[in-house]
């Protein structure tokens, strides 16, 4: 059996071995030694004089081309350097009995409870990230109860671009640039009158449509 397996990735290639360690909270990894696969050099060797020899020997070559394959899922000798892997990296790591998950101990461990830090977090880090937390939606509140609005014109409709000069504008009733009024009266087409608000769609002295 092998055990500390759930959280790996296999990084071997047709050289060799290696397999890289990952902590289940932080998500730090740790990469194992790469190990030279002897057995993959012979066979190496002989697809090159298959190539150069042909028969049996390129037979031998054709076997070995399904060995690789056979090798990149599993063999023992991918066992056998999985095993040598986690000999070398699980002194790093530490399986919390709380959530079973594995953590790295340099980062994610709190040795004086014997726990993980996500099942038992240190107490001055957590009192620190609570008044942080707190600070932060005091502001958010703080803001909310701020009147930012009192010196804005929200009666007037706002104009991305002034209508005599063509400037952008950022709002307002007069024009930063040339001083001309922002809000366009509207001329009903019937009467002539100028008193329409802004948006009306018949006029308020004839009724008719604007």
């Amino acid at each position: 059996m092998v055990p500390f397996t759930n959280n790996f990735h296999d990084l071997s290639n047709a050289e060799g071995y290696q397999f890289e360690f990952y902590c289940e909270r932080c998500g730090n990894g740790y990469r194992s030694a790469f190990h030279r696969d002897k057995v993959e050099m012979g066979r190496g060797l002989l697809r090159s004089v298959g190539s150069l020899f042909g028969g049996v020997v390129e037979e031998v070559s054709r076997s070995a081309e399904q060995w690789r394959y056979d090798r990149a899922t599993n063999s023992p000798a991918k066992d056998r350097a999985l095993t040598a892997a986690v000999g070398e990296i699980s002194p790093s790591f530490q399986q919390c009995r709380g959530c079973g998950d594995w953590m790295c101990k340099s980062l994610c461990w709190n040795d004086e409870v014997g726990q993980c830090l996500r099942c038992s977090p240190i107490v001055a880090e957590e009192v620190a990230r609570a008044q942080s937390a707190a600070q932060r939606d005091q502001i958010w509140q703080k803001a909310r109860e701020q009147n930012w609005t009192q010196d804005v014109d929200v009666a007037t409709r706002a104009k991305l671009n002034c209508p005599s000069c063509g400037v952008k504008v950022d709002g307002g009733k007069f024009c930063s640039a040339c001083g001309a009024s922002l809000a366009t009266p509207v001329t009903c087409g019937g009467c002539g009158s100028t008193a329409n608000k802004i948006g009306a769609m018949f006029c308020s002295d004839c009724g008719g449509k604007l």
